[in-house]
């Protein structure tokens, strides 16, 4: 029976991972639709697709299904027209939560979303109810495996960027919204891998949550809306770094 168990544990697992993947890629490809439908199949002069492509590769999605996201998008098939949506709220522990979607219902977006902040004695608010907390920017990550940080450093100041950081996950590299798409173009130009990069609502100022049990709430949380369909990011003014230890620990 044990045997019996263990295997149901990791059927579970799989099926766990699979639908998170699934999701995941539902995600990747509505942006990619609605990114090519708004500016054209053409990567170098639509560098919203030319993110969305990135981040479905990076995602190991097969080139076969970018083909026919793009395609959707441009030729404009089936007649889905998808809208985005921002929404802003406290959620538990008076944590600050910007939500971005995709949705051909606003409707059953908002509803959805704001069921999500209700089960977790939140509060959906309306336009730059916590926006002000934040900062739009652009975030370019960089693998720091063979990489001379004064070299970067001297590159990021080249291309305008705002700042760098040295992280365990890679160099971050912060820019201005307006000054996101010239600094990776010239950074790709120089020959710099880019791991990652997109637009975030970067926390003014932190809020630490120090009590394990509330940390966990939020997290659940967060795990609801990020896995809401129509939800393509979550934005937060939690301090990662504190989280993570809490939750780990």
């Amino acid at each position: 029976m044990s045997g019996h168990s263990k295997w149901s544990k990791v059927k579970h697992q799989k099926a766990v991972v699979d639908s998170k993947k699934g999701k995941l890629f539902t995600k990747l490809i509505r942006e990619i639709t609605v990114s090519a439908k708004l500016g054209g199949a053409d990567q170098d002069s639509n560098p919203r697709l030319r993110q969305a492509i990135q981040a479905a590769r990076a995602a190991n999605m097969t080139n076969d299904t970018v083909l026919r996201a793009v395609n959707k998008g441009a030729g404009g098939a089936d007649g889905v027209d998808y809208e985005a949506v921002v929404y802003e709220g406290y959620g538990p522990a008076s944590s600050a939560v910007i939500v971005e979607a995709l949705t051909d219902n606003r409707n059953r977006t908002a509803s959805s979303i704001r069921t999500a902040f209700s089960k977790f004695n939140g509060n959906l608010g309306g336009s730059n109810s916590v926006s002000y907390l934040f900062v739009h920017v652009g975030k370019i990550l960089i693998p720091n495996a063979g990489m001379d940080e004064d070299k970067l450093t001297e590159l990021i100041l080249e291309a305008g960027a705002d700042d760098l950081v040295n992280s365990p996950a890679g160099f971050i590299v912060t820019t201005t919204m307006e000054g996101f798409e010239p600094a990776k173009t010239f950074l790709e130009s120089k020959g710099i891998k880019i791991e990652e990069s997109e637009l975030i609502w970067q926390p003014k100022t932190p809020l630490a949550i120090r009590d394990k049990d509330k940390a966990q709430t939020v997290m659940n949380f967060l795990e609801v809306l990020e896995d809401d369909d129509d939800v393509q990011k979550v934005f937060t003014n939690l301090d990662e770094a504190v989280l993570a230890e809490l939750t780990s620990a």
